[in-house]
């Protein structure tokens, strides 16, 4: 593909990144973002495609909505859900762990976790000061577990090394600190791959020092469909993960904790306390159930090729890729192009187009299997168009 002409109107530049319904405007992440109101399933597929804010966007399917059809109709809070305690038990085998307990959403997963690990205070989480649960999750460690956190810069700007770790945990009983009680990673982390081998690494500082490791894997799916590596080899260096079916799996919502039979009964304790026991769940496992099965691990390598793909026609015409494109996520600036965020999305807004912007030159896209390659070839050639 040839380099496009800079002679051109940079305010059109990347006007098809990203093509139809209603669209109202919310705050979301501390800024105005639009949002749509699809009469049907065929328009929400059709927006879906369109809509490269997350993997959060991806819609329910005939056949899911079929599996949902048929779904038990039990009571989960009296674990007489067959559907669920059935998706539960396939989930703690498939994952390695003794139990598992079906959740909300990831944000719960995780607090249930942490709250659940940690038991008496004074003590302390270190985390990514990147992370979902440090940064998007309302302070919630905070709140709901009275933690101090260690929010730690990683010397490597792709993930945490096991020195990170070392010269950042607490093990002192000097009464001036919390002690670290947990240790919380995730994978992926902004699209980007956490290496086992450095996971291996880390578990070993933790178990030296009796600290439990849990692990965000809302987009562990992603990680294990790339490299190749199994849930179970994480499992051998976590107490805990939490695992989410409604980002690129493709599920309404729902997440699974999974850990040691002891730990998700206390977990499931908390889960009502929290004001997140099910009623008739059934519907929603048996949708995350068919998400799984139908989606991982084909689909989701999927997204990380048109990824690739859609980055590097990107850097053919002069959009920086700002971090490596593991995975279904792709960071850009646009600075060299001469236009700004604010710009950009002024004109992605007339067309119902949805990115995500970081600041004023830079912005994220996540890739979907709701984004067809032809499309993505075609909104790069509208790119580089005069």
């Amino acid at each position: 593909m040839a380099k496009p002409s800079f002679e051109m109107n940079n305010t059109r530049l990347l006007r098809n990144l990203l093509l139809p319904v209603h669209v109202s405007r919310r705050t979301y992440f501390g800024k105005e973002q639009s949002y749509k109101q699809a009469p049907t399933l065929s328009y929400s597929v059709r927006d879906a495609a369109y809509d490269f804010r997350s993997d959060t966007v991806t819609v329910p399917t005939t056949a899911m909505f079929e599996a949902m059809r048929t779904a038990s109709l039990g009571d989960d809070v009296f674990e007489e859900d067959r559907t669920t305690n059935e998706f539960e038990e396939f989930i703690a085998d498939f994952t390695g762990y003794e139990s598992a307990v079906f959740v909300a959403s990831g944000t719960m997963g995780n607090q249930l976790a942490l709250r659940t690990h940690l038991t008496q205070p004074p003590y302390s989480v270190l985390l990514d000061a990147r992370s979902h649960i440090y940064n998007y999750e309302t302070g919630g460690l905070a709140y709901h577990s009275g933690a101090h956190v260690i929010p730690v810069h990683p010397s490597n700007p792709i993930h945490m090394t096991r020195k990170d770790v070392m010269n950042s945990l607490i093990v002192s009983d000097d009464v001036h600190y919390a002690p670290t009680r947990v240790v919380a990673l995730e994978n992926t982390l902004n699209g980007t791959l956490f290496p086992l081998s450095e996971i291996a690494n880390i578990s070993v500082v933790a178990r030296e020092n009796n600290v439990k490791m849990h692990l965000d894997g809302a987009r562990l799916w992603n990680a294990c469909a790339e490299t190749g590596d199994s849930i179970k080899d994480y499992a051998k260096h976590f107490d805990s993960i939490s695992l989410c079916f409604s980002k690129g799996l493709g599920a309404p919502m729902g997440s699974m904790l999974v850990g040691s039979k002891d730990f998700i009964k206390k977990a499931r304790h908390f889960r009502k306390v929290f004001g997140g026991g099910w009623r008739q769940s059934g519907p929603i496992a048996a949708a995350a159930k068919h998400a799984l099965e139908a989606n991982y691990p084909t689909r989701l390598r999927e997204t990380h090729k048109l990824a690739r793909q859609f980055a590097s026609e990107l850097s053919q015409c002069g959009v920086l890729i700002t971090k490596p494109v593991h995975t279904n996520m792709i960071w850009m600036d646009i600075s060299p192009l001469g236009i700004t965020s604010n710009v950009l999305q002024t004109e992605l807004t007339k067309e119902n187009i949805r990115i995500f912007d970081t600041d004023a030159t830079n912005l994220r896209a996540t890739i979907t299997g709701e984004k067809a390659e032809n499309d993505l070839h075609l909104r790069t050639w509208w790119i580089t168009r005069d």
